[in-house]
């Protein structure tokens, strides 16, 4: 199990911007693929965008040309930047890890942090 804590959430206006940010307790080159999802209240969790090992990105159809995805590897983090965000952005936002064990997969996810859009 790889531990991920999200940091950078809060309260933003309509139009405003957020990087949200998902500290990995190994190193990146460990892990096969990262990614953002988000839960809204009443709904269920969806993808926003995944990077893969490679660099690979890809992207809810919601969120293209408004956020963005990278690494640090040297420091083992993710980071999402969001603009241009709107009231339909809000939820918690978690991220995920993805590390090849033999033949297995294994998905590690982060506690969560809250965005809210809102005026």
């Amino acid at each position: 199990q790889v531990q991920l804590v999200e940091s950078g959430g809060g309260l933003v206006q309509p139009g405003g911007s957020l990087r949200l940010s998902c500290a990995a307790s190994t190193s990146i080159f460990s892990i096969y693929a990262m990614g953002w999802y988000r839960q809204a209240p009443g709904k269920q969790r969806e993808l926003v965008a995944t990077i893969a090992s490679g660099g690979n990105t890809n992207y809810a159809d919601s969120v293209k040309g408004r956020f963005t995805i990278s690494t640090d590897n040297a420091k083992n983090t993710m980071y999402l930047q969001m603009n241009s965000l709107k009231p339909e952005d809000t939820a918690v936002y978690y991220c995920s890890a993805d590390r090849v064990l033999g033949a297995t997969m294994s998905r590690s996810w982060g506690q969560g942090t809250q965005v809210t859009v809102s005026s």
